[in-house]
């Protein structure tokens, strides 16, 4: 029996591409993903241990207030720490944003990673965190040095007058020095700036005053010798760790934030495997049907059915060892894909070679057998009830009606259990269960529907049919019958299709609901033409809004403030305005009360907490505010209940309510109004208002519904990119299924070319029947994806405002109409291969 299935894999190899093809597209996901989440942790964990392999103890700041506002460590305790026997040396540092203007004043970076620290030169007058390139680090307050990367991207070099930005006003240094850094920031695209300590203690803290110290030992001290050391002479809350603990935490970190990568693309390479199932299973049916005379005349010399069986899954078995190395093989370039992409974006991975664990081997070449020989399991067991007798005839056995209608009320009680379900999470009120619960349920009516879309395949079909006989004459006739001649093979084979449309579509819904809702939200909601904020995503100096208050044609103009106060009890957020332009700048529908009370002092409720807390305008409101550890109660008229929106938080005041309370205001936008609108010239103005600083970003309408939805739309096409590896193993389902159809029907197009039928019209059947499969799989999918879409949608409901249910249409017409472009594609070798065949010799062929 070992050497029938070996016989048997080399008798069937180009039938068996597909399956393998299939597998090792599934299998390559998988190692890929493995070996590239080992090979980046890897990297950024020695990076860690190499960060931190000198310092024996870091120190960071005590924190206090809104926001944790660091409140610094002093100069002293860093000379006190200097003077223990234990200390070789100590360090302070301090650190913010920072960003760098090109020579065209545009940012340098990405804006979130652009950091400033100081340059802080030990006894040998070197910093022992950079090593330099050219020049050395600044000497006094007019310099700066600056990474070497961001001084290429600049065109910078020793000498040149750079631009920075801070979160103050932009100013003009000299560059000192370049230098290289492993800092995981850098690495990830953004840049460094190392001012004079003086200047970057300004910038970011008080004069005097570090965010950390790091200190290295002395000799043969160890780290806990250090720290013990240390720990007295610091200020109270001050946070203390050794290097090696802070190294494990890191590295740590470092896991889980790859974990959550890996199981998304681990997840979708289960999604490939799932669809490849069909394939393989497919596959494998057809080829025990088309041995029947083989396998029975097995049976009749003496082979048992146990033996029959496992000659099939032993083929299953080889294929699935084949598959799976080549897969590996391909997975392997898949991470060193990934890496350089990631390297091509901007993005630096730390230098180090490509783990291979033995998990990502076992791992990988386990799926892929596994996958394999479970898909042929049924085919198997198919094979070994073939009785001996059927070696007399060449009739292919058929399923019985009592396994059909066994089949078909399986699939109908899953279907129902699985929709009952996703309509029980959909209407559940409370979004996390209700997702799970429509997880669960979109998995069983998955499932179900692919046990019932045998069934399904005759009554759809059957709805285009005249339409095929009608504009295609007899090909399009013949290709209707041809496509429910088979329904399990048909449906296996719409299955995989299904399955992929089934998720691309529910994306699709949920992905354009959503956006439109946010995009709604700012055209309804907002009257501003500009939205100014810092590209970093740190909050504004309050100087910024003065400064563009002079702008040349400000029509009006309002900051929006982030504080806190409790509220009854517990804390809330509170949204600072400028009540005078208020209504020139949002356009926001009041339900009660009038918002012209905010200059009066008086306090705006969103409707949601007012109906919840029972508040109506004319009640009055006790807050409590904190500052410097005081707390402060103020008693506030509620003067308007607002409708639901996205853009303030649940209580909005006059900015000046909150300013007593706080040290530095919390100030993360600007929205402007412009005489004329949206202009090059008013964009500009507003640009020279806040003296042309890159670190700045002055957003137009289109910018701000990009701001708000474009997360939505690089996740959608992240997500399409990843399921369209499920999507192309569906493809080669529909060329195998109709490679396999052509071969069993030779006989029979031999006829039909005999008897008039020529090589267009062949060509055009064999067509017509993978468009008739692709776009039937396509329909289901398209429906139970909407359906879903739907069902998450309401589990969003109450968090997004002006949501309403949007079935892209447009969108939904194109993945059909991929879906018959993919069955013409599919249909190529087929269709060709069927035309190519010798009448004569097709008639003959048992």
């Amino acid at each position: 029996m070992l050497r029938t299935a070996l016989r048997n894999v080399l008798a069937h190899k180009a039938r068996l591409l597909m399956t393998v093809l299939a597998v090792m597209l599934g299998v390559a996901f998988v190692s890929g993903t493995l070996v590239f989440t080992d090979t980046l942790g890897n990297a950024f964990r020695k990076q860690s241990a190499k960060g931190f392999e000198k310092i024996a103890v870091q120190v960071e700041s005590p924190t206090r207030g809104e926001g944790d506002t660091e409140t610094g460590l002093p100069a002293g305790a860093l000379a006190r720490i200097q003077g223990l026997p234990q200390v070789a040396e100590a360090t302070g540092r301090v650190s913010g944003f920072a960003g760098v203007a090109d020579q065209k004043g545009k940012l340098i970076g990405n804006g979130w990673s652009n950091t400033g620290s100081n340059f802080a030169p030990g006894k040998n007058g070197k910093d022992p965190s950079y090593d330099f390139t050219e020049g050395d680090g600044p000497a006094n307050a007019g310099e700066i040095a600056l990474d070497k990367d961001t001084a290429k991207k600049g065109k910078y070099q020793v000498g040149d007058t750079v631009r920075v930005a801070t979160s103050g006003p932009v100013a003009e240094y000299t560059l000192s020095g370049v230098f290289t850094t492993e800092l995981g920031s850098v690495s990830a695209g953004g840049s460094m700036v190392l001012f004079d300590t003086a200047v970057a203690q300004k910038q970011y803290l008080k004069p005097g005053l570090y965010s950390t110290f790091t200190v290295t030992a002395k000799g043969s001290a160890t780290d806990d010798q250090v720290l013990a050391a240390v720990k007295p002479l610091l200020p109270k809350d001050a946070d203390a760790e050794t290097g090696t603990k802070l190294a494990d935490d890191e590295a740590d970190m470092i896991k889980r934030e790859l974990s959550g990568l890996s199981t998304m693309l681990l997840a979708f390479a289960g999604i490939a495997l799932f669809v490849g199932i069909f394939l393989i299973a497919n596959t494998f049916t057809m080829l025990v049907a088309q041995r029947t005379r083989e396998l029975a005349l097995m049976r009749a010399v003496g082979a048992s059915r146990r033996q029959v069986k496992r000659s099939v899954i032993l083929e299953a078995g080889l294929v699935g060892v084949l598959a799976s190395t080549v897969g590996f093989g391909l997975g392997l370039g898949l991470a060193v894909g990934l890496r350089s992409l990631i390297g091509s974006i901007g993005a630096k991975i730390p230098n180090g070679p490509l783990i291979i664990s033995p998990t990502a081997v076992i791992s990988a070449l386990a799926v892929g057998v596994v996958v394999t020989v479970l898909a042929a399991w049924l085919p198997a067991r198919r094979a070994a009830k073939i009785p001996p007798v059927a070696a007399m005839s060449s009739v292919h056995a058929v399923a019985s009606a009592k396994s059909l209608l066994i089949r078909n009320i399986i699939g109908s009680v899953i279907t129902a259990g699985g929709l009952a379900l996703i309509g029980a999470g959909a209407g559940s009120g409370d979004g996390g269960t209700g997702r799970i619960m429509i997880a669960v349920g979109a998995f069983f009516a998955l499932i179900g529907v692919i046990v019932l879309i045998p069934q399904l395949s005759h009554p759809l079909i059957a709805m285009v049919r005249p339409l095929l006989v009608r504009f295609f004459g007899v090909s399009g006739k013949l290709a209707a019958q041809n496509a429910v001649r088979n329904p399990r093979r048909t449906g296996a084979t719409a299955s995989a299709l299904a399955i992929g449309l089934t998720l691309v579509t529910g994306l699709t819904v949920i992905g354009v609901t959503v956006g439109q809702a946010i995009d709604r939200m700012t055209t309804d909601n907002i009257r501003a033409d500009y939205l100014v904020s810092m590209s970093s995503g740190t909050p504004l100096d309050v100087s910024a809004v003065d400064a563009l208050r002079k702008a040349k044609g400000v029509e009006g103009l309002s900051r929006k403030q982030i504080g806190t106060a409790e509220v009854k009890g517990s804390e809330q957020m509170i949204t600072g305005v400028d009540p005078a332009d208020f209504d020139k700048v949002f356009s926001i529908k009041t339900l009660s009360g009038s918002l012209n009370t905010l200059n009066q002092g008086q306090l705006v409720v969103e409707e949601k907490t007012a109906e919840k807390q029972k508040y109506k305008a004319g009640d009055q409101l006790p807050l409590v505010f904190e500052r410097d550890g005081k707390k402060t109660t103020k008693t506030l008229t509620v003067g308007a209940v607002i409708a639901e929106n996205e853009l303030f938080s649940s209580y909005v005041v006059d900015h000046k309510v909150l300013d007593p309370f706080e040290e530095k205001p919390y100030l993360p936008e600007v929205w402007v109004k412009m005489a004329g609108g949206e202009t090059k010239a008013n964009e500009q103005a507003l640009v020279d208002s806040l003296g042309n600083n890159p670190a700045m970003s002055v957003m137009d309408k289109q910018d701000i519904r990009n701001f708000f939805g474009g997360m939505i739309n690089t996740m959608l096409n992240i997500m399409y990119g990843l399921l369209a590896m499920a999507l192309i193993i569906a493809v080669l389902g529909v060329v195998n299924t109709l490679a396999m159809s052509v071969f069993e029907r030779q006989q029979e197009i031999g006829m039909l070319r005999a008897i008039g039928l020529d090589r267009r019209r062949v060509k055009r059947m064999i067509r017509l029947e993978a468009v008739v499969i692709s776009v039937f799989g396509a329909v289901i999918g398209v429906g139970l994806g909407s359906f879903l879409g739907w069902a998450i949608g309401e589990t969003f409901r109450s968090s997004i405002p002006n949501y309403e249910l949007v079935i892209p249409y447009g969108r939904i017409g194109i993945f059909l109409l991929l879906a018959g472009v993919v069955g013409v594609l599919a249909s190529l070798w087929p269709a060709r291969s069927a035309a190519k065949l010798n009448m004569l010799t097709a008639i003959k062929t048992e």
